[in-house]
């Protein structure tokens, strides 16, 4: 018996090690198709000019109400796409209202993110020259604010999507621990609760993809992830991002954060309908007890920091948008995407990927395991609803690559990740 456990333990020893010298070989390759780019920082400050905002709306139709009783629409945005946030669900509204709208989306070249976990430049997005204006930056980063601000008009609107620490932390471990090699070493059924049992013993800070595992918020923001929570320079790292987000959605009331962006950007409701993307099985989600709780809030202190000073926020903000106005927009906005949900989904519900049809709504699955749920198309929809169906329950890399992105990079990792581990 003892020997058959160690020829597995062998066998996924050997597929590891392979995982990580072919994905060092595509980084490295990344790199060499990208040796032209100019790593524009310091040398040129050039910034998209209020006067290219208007040509880049020209086809930013407003509600069909007067002028008197609606905003027109901002469409200028930087959405911070977070790790584990449920931020693929936004992504998809902003997809489409940009697709609807017809504009300009700062993409990355190859791939599905912006070279991360390297900090933004702007020489990472597609085709890039000096003085180039986009609407929306939404994809992956690791953020840097000087230069995200290069590739947007002055009146852009900056928002993020944070998540209770403690959830997303178990999230991170569980989809990402086969790609961080600090955690092959870790025995026993349950990973993550060794992990927390004594964290120091398995991490290093500069281990290859140790950032998933140590307050994952603070590094996607561009700062020191490993500084603990107490420490001053964490808060005053907060308060800088106070200055730079306008908006700040939660998790853990995502239809109250909607009902929050479709204000501040002066949507409709018909903007902000959305279906649950890249949710995990309920089988996948480690149960922690108060005590792991507290330990990986403890671990995660930065973070922690991070999500309470938020979380303050954002409830000053439906305060001030008003509680009943709140509850009712957020019962209309289920109740419009319940109609939306028994239009499109077959069945009504998300189902396993084995179990999805069409490989268009196939979401990407984490290296080793296929967890992350999808759905299937209703067969006979109305021809009406078809195209808006299609759109709202297509995954993040299909829709990418329907608006021109070259994905390369990320194609070639997701072949070398299912032939590696796949069954």
């Amino acid at each position: 018996m003892s020997a058959i456990k160690g020829k597995k333990c062998t066998r996924m020893t050997r597929r590891l090690i392979l995982l990580v010298l072919l994905t060092n070989i595509m980084l490295l390759l990344y790199c060499l198709t990208n040796l032209t780019q100019v790593k524009i920082r310091d040398s040129q400050q050039v910034t998209c000019p209020l006067s290219m905002a208007k040509l880049l709306t020209k086809n930013v139709s407003s509600p069909s109400l007067s002028t008197s009783e609606v905003s027109s629409p901002k469409v200028n945005l930087m959405f911070m796409k977070t790790h584990k946030t449920a931020s693929s669900t936004i992504l998809n509204i902003l997809f489409r209202f940009g697709e609807r709208h017809k504009l300009k989306f700062a993409f990355p070249d190859g791939r599905n993110d912006f070279f991360y976990p390297s900090p933004f430049l702007c020489s990472q997005v597609k085709d890039y020259r000096p003085g180039d204006c986009f609407n929306i930056v939404c994809n992956h980063m690791r953020f840097d604010h000087q230069e995200v601000a290069k590739l947007l008009p002055p009146d852009a609107v900056y928002i993020t999507i944070l998540r209770d620490p403690v959830d997303l932390f178990e999230s991170s471990f569980n989809y990402y621990h086969r790609a961080v090699p600090l955690t092959w070493r870790i025995n026993g059924e349950n990973q993550l609760v060794e992990f927390l049992n004594n964290p120091h013993t398995f991490y290093s800070p500069e281990a290859f993809n140790s950032f998933y595992l140590k307050n994952l918020l603070f590094f996607d923001f561009g700062f020191d992830n490993n500084l603990e929570g107490d420490d001053p320079r964490v808060m005053r790292d907060i308060h800088k991002l106070s200055t730079r987000f306008d908006l700040v959605l939660v998790a853990e009331y995502f239809d109250e954060s909607l009902i929050l962006l479709k204000d501040t950007l002066c949507w409709t409701m018909e903007d902000i309908l959305y279906f649950k993307l890249n949710a995990r099985r309920r089988s996948s989600v480690s149960r922690l007890t108060p005590e792991l709780r507290a330990k990986a809030l403890q671990w995660n202190g930065a973070d922690w920091r991070l999500y309470q000073h938020f979380n303050a926020t954002f409830w000053a903000r439906v305060e001030a948008y008003g509680r009943e106005r709140m509850k009712q927009e957020v019962k209309e906005l289920r109740r419009r995407n319940a109609e939306m949900k028994a239009i499109c989904i077959q069945d009504g519900g998300s189902v396993e990927a084995k179990n999805i049809h069409d490989s268009r709504f196939l979401p990407w699955q984490p290296v080793g395991e296929s967890s992350i749920l999808g759905y299937n198309v209703k067969q006979n929809i109305d021809p009406q609803f078809r195209e808006i169906c299609e759109q709202m329950l297509t995954p993040e890399i299909q829709y990418l690559s329907q608006l021109g992105v070259s994905l390369w990079l990320t194609r070639l990792w997701g072949w070398v990740k299912d032939t590696v581990f796949g069954d």
